[in-house]
């Protein structure tokens, strides 16, 4: 294939991850408003908040089949169409019921719309013959602030529900259609060994493990510790943050997004120059060093006694933890005593644990003590992540 396909092809993809970081974003500012509506108390909003997760577990069984019977392109962009209509029902029908159906519904979608944008975005790395895949992840960052950055200009404007998640997901829908024209076909012969690299990474089917491998997996906790503090970094930032700006430090509404904002363009940031800091300094000093950007960061989001410095705060946070997932992805996948896949499925397995149980934790801990006491909890992932970052030193496999 020649390069000027491969590029165009390497957009698509881009595109797709742009996209599927953009949809959900849009919702994440108008959080506080819904919660308003529903009359929830922080617990509720937990609770409520958990149907995404429990939807992206649910759906674990399932990309590997659809994809094989439908292709990786046609499977993206007919999800992301799907996933910006959950989205749409979710944030404009004023039933709690709908809202928790429709987020569980785009949980399961968005399992299956990442399961196949990374799909075809391994298929076109291979193409191309160098690693890209970490500059897609980076797309998806891109999209999640471009999301937030719309969402709160929404919330700002006072525009009704309805109205901003109908043209969002019309833009985004559209934006993922067009991706699709410079998309690669699937390679049968290929297809089989590019599901098994990627499902063991992003879907949560388990698979199969070899006898003897207890060790193994007790050795694989220290790396999923890494892994799991750098997700719930995201989680603060996604579920919490709009709410503890408006409630807790009293920012207008023209701010309360720009918590998420600034989390996911320092993440961005992160990720464009993760494999250069990692090629100088090694992976371990680096985690280590994201460690205590999110304990200073989050540190600072607790303590803040005004808007502008929580956003500072988020900010590094999302810096710190920026190439923690995927150095955690990249040790396990070279555990030693596992299949190849083995431990990099269950790592991801850990991270969707966090996202479910998260939520409704902080929660009841607001409601008991306020939420500012709550996100004092969330510092200590920066303390974990350093002390476990030795185990993400990379063993060649036996």
């Amino acid at each position: 294939m020649d390069r000027a396909r491969i590029s165009r092809a390497r957009i698509a993809v881009s595109l797709l991850f742009l996209t599927n970081g953009a949809i959900f974003s849009n919702l994440l500012p108008r959080l506080p408003e819904i919660k308003d509506t529903f009359e929830l108390s922080n617990a509720m909003y937990g609770f409520a908040l958990i149907a995404f997760p429990i939807g992206g577990v649910a759906a674990g069984p399932l990309p590997a089949p659809i994809l094989r019977r439908f292709g990786t392109a046609r499977v993206a962009v007919v999800g992301t169409v799907l996933l910006a209509t959950a989205v749409f029902v979710a944030g404009s029908v004023p039933l709690v019921a709908v809202f928790w159906v429709g987020l569980l519904i785009a949980g399961m979608l968005d399992a299956v719309v990442d399961t196949a944008q990374n799909a075809q975005g391994l298929r076109v790395q291979r193409l191309a013959g160098n690693s890209i895949i970490n500059s897609m992840h980076a797309l998806w960052s891109v999209g999640a602030g471009i999301g937030g950055l719309m969402g709160t200009a929404a919330a700002a404007t006072g525009l009704p529900l309805v109205w901003h998640f109908m043209i969002s997901g019309a833009i985004f829908a559209a934006t993922a259609a067009v991706a699709m024209r410079w998309a690669v076909p699937d390679d049968p012969e290929e297809h089989a060994a590019i599901q098994a690299e990627h499902v063991s990474v992003d879907t949560a089917g388990l698979p199969k493990l070899p006898r003897g491998t207890g060790w193994a997996l007790l050795a694989l906790l220290p790396i999923a510790v890494v892994a799991m503090s750098g997700v719930l970094v995201e989680d603060v930032g996604s579920n919490w943050s709009a709410v503890y700006l408006r409630d807790v430090l009293g920012a207008p509404v023209s701010m309360v997004g720009l918590g998420y904002v600034s989390l996911v363009g320092a993440q961005f940031v992160g990720r464009i120059l993760g494999d250069r800091l990692i090629d100088a300094l090694g992976a371990v000093l680096v985690t280590r060093l994201g460690g205590v950007l999110i304990f200073v960061g989050l540190g600072a989001v607790a303590l803040a006694p005004a808007p502008w410095v929580a956003l500072v705060g988020f900010a590094l946070a999302g810096f710190g933890c920026a190439t923690m997932v995927p150095n955690a992805y990249a040790a396990a996948d070279h555990a030693p005593g596992l299949k190849p896949g083995t431990g990099l499925t269950l790592v991801s397995w850990c991270m969707r644990i966090v996202f479910m149980v998260s939520p409704p934790l902080v929660g009841m801990l607001a409601d008991a003590a306020g939420l500012r006491t709550a996100l004092f909890v969330f510092p200590v992932m920066g303390v974990f992540a350093f002390l476990f970052a030795g185990a993400l030193r990379v063993r060649p496999r036996a």
